[in-house]
């Protein structure tokens, strides 16, 4: 069976983790593979959650193997069933299913019975000693902690004292279960590190039964243990615990023994994904909720218009290393254009509107234009616009002195109007400040579609809306949230608030865009509005009151970079 598990991904791209599994495998260490994603529902999955996420189903998957969603609730005061429902869907949405669902607190009747076990065994005592205390007792990075006044309590009186904990008799921080390990020892999780703590707090998922709540590194590896996970996939922060994790499966004298292995945390430049930031910018209204499009939550970036295949697409490219780096948003972003520009339909849309008048074209006539729906796509075929007298181009694409490499409207040339005619500038209106509000052009009735009798061709190209088809809708420009590249190194007087871009987000009102577009749009549907960017439908879009979030430009610069 081995064998042929791995057959099945010899001749696919490798890393470390995948050679450890391999050769695991082999040696007849696990016949199969589980893994586990286990969340903490505290808060909404950010993209560098993904990392592990795709890392974990992504890893069972390649091997015919399962893997459990668990979630890590040992910590009633900050979980929520509100973080729990949005993970799951996260996870759904980026096209991965479980096995099983289940939680942490489904464990602790198992928990409990393990600690009164190693409290029997004599490697578990109830210390006094506060917080601070065992701060101080602990010792430092370089020199050794001291055992605990209370370290050689007899085990009746460490089960006495852990049965009354469990019973409610002692307020918060009175009391903790400790492991009797090594208070010497150079790595300092081993030095007696805590496995319970007092916390009168009602849990989401099993109310008020307990007061007691197990600590991550006790719980962690029995859960993994029970579930009969082979390989529990965690970041590089817990490489320093997996001593304490193979300490707990040896002592509580588990059969099955997980193997942990430790892979680099994701950092991208220009965002922050500590959940206490995140957290911070949501509670102050720094930002407008979890799933504000500038956020590196996945509900944020499914809402600015990311797709599960970029961002698959980008973690296959960072790999999965041992040394931690820093990626660039730039990169990121790359991945979103390359899936958009083959998978997003064109439609035409003006942000900025100036009316122009054809002169010369027929009143109150109007005709089709048709347009690719998508030019990496023929398939696909062609759509129709509507073309009349009056139509509305971007501010931008008319200047009545511009500069010499100026290919758009202006009075000295004739320039396309994309899928239609070829126009010159005849005249113009303005208001009494001198602002432009109207231009008047002519038009080639011959020139339709680009081709002309006499082969004449224009260097310009622009995209427009007609007024007798257009829709009023909002468009919401996004950029990126921080000012900085590193958000994290926050300078001295200053907190990381103040780095964020007043001008991230811009509201326009009033674009145009062709109504035919906005008939049966979807939320979270995306297009690519012709010379602007990449755009999807926001959550708040209405059929009368369509709302487009840009969710990226089409301007490169990491594909320029890294040519």
């Amino acid at each position: 069976m081995e064998e042929k598990i791995i057959e099945t991904v010899e001749n696919e791209p490798s890393n470390f983790i995948i050679e450890a599994i391999k050769e695991d495998l082999s040696e007849g260490v696990y016949d199969h593979v589980q893994t586990r994603f286990p969340p903490e529902p505290n808060g909404y999955l950010h993209i560098g959650h993904v990392k592990a996420l795709c890392i974990d189903f992504g890893t069972a998957e390649r091997f015919g193997g399962k893997c459990n969603l668990r979630f890590d609730d040992t910590n009633p005061t900050k979980e929520d069933t509100e973080f729990v429902d949005a993970i799951v869907e996260d996870i759904h949405w980026l096209g991965f299913d479980y096995d099983k669902l289940v939680y942490g607190s489904d464990y602790f009747d198992i928990d409990y019975e393990l600690a009164v076990k190693l409290i029997k065994k004599g490697v578990a005592y109830v210390d006094d000693l506060s917080k601070d205390e065992m701060r101080e007792y602990r010792g430092t990075l370089t020199g050794p902690g001291k055992n605990s006044p209370y370290r050689d309590r007899s085990v009746e009186e460490n089960l006495d004292l852990f049965e009354r904990m469990k019973n409610g008799e002692f307020p918060d921080g009175s009391k903790t279960l400790r492991a009797k390990i090594d208070m010497a020892s150079p790595n300092i999780n081993m030095r007696d590190p805590a496995l319970y703590r007092i916390v009168h707090m009602a849990h989401h998922h099993t109310g008020d039964k307990w007061c007691i709540y197990p600590m991550y590194d006790f719980a962690h590896p029995i859960q993994d243990a029970v579930e009969g996970v082979t390989h529990s996939l965690c970041s590089l922060e817990y490489e320093a615990h997996r001593p304490l994790y193979n300490w707990v499966v040896e002592q509580c004298e588990f059969e099955h023994k997980p193997r942990q292995i430790e892979f680099a945390r994701l950092n991208i430049t220009g965002t922050v994904m500590s959940k206490r930031y995140l957290r911070k910018m949501v509670e102050e209204k720094f930002v407008n909720g979890w799933d504000d499009p500038r956020m590196p939550t996945l509900c944020g970036l499914r809402r600015r218009g990311y797709t599960p295949e970029a961002i698959k697409d980008f973690l296959s490219r960072v790999g999965v290393a041992k040394v931690d780096s820093t990626v660039e948003t730039a990169m990121l972003e790359h991945c979103l254009r390359e899936d958009l520009n083959i998978n997003a339909p064109r439609a035409m849309a003006v942000l900025r509107p100036l009316k122009v008048v054809v002169d010369n074209y027929p009143e109150g006539v109007t005709e089709d234009i048709e347009v690719e729906i998508n030019p990496n796509k023929p398939e696909l075929g062609k759509t129709a616009v509507t073309f009349s007298k009056e139509i509305f181009i971007e501010q931008d694409d008319f200047m009545l002195d511009p500069p010499g490499k100026y290919f758009r409207l202006c009075p000295a040339k004739e320039v396309r109007l994309k899928g239609a005619y070829y126009v010159r500038y005849a005249s113009h209106e303005a208001d009494e400040e001198g602002n432009i509000t109207c231009v008047h052009v002519t038009y080639d009735p011959e020139s339709r579609g680009g081709e002309t009798p006499d082969g004449r061709k224009v260097k310009g190209t622009i995209h427009w809306v007609s007024a007798a088809a257009a829709k009023d809708c909002e468009v919401r420009l996004y950029d990126r949230l921080f000012s900085t590249d590193d958000p994290n190194n926050v300078p001295e007087g200053m907190e990381f608030t103040d780095l964020i871009d007043p001008a991230s987000l811009e509201i326009i009102k009033g674009a145009k865009i062709d109504k035919s577009v906005t008939e049966n749009i979807k939320k979270l549907d995306k297009f690519q509005f012709m010379r602007q960017g990449y755009f999807c439908v926001d959550n708040d879009s209405t059929p009368d009151s369509p709302v487009f979030n840009r969710a990226v430009s089409l301007k490169d610069s990491w594909a320029k970079a890294n040519k």
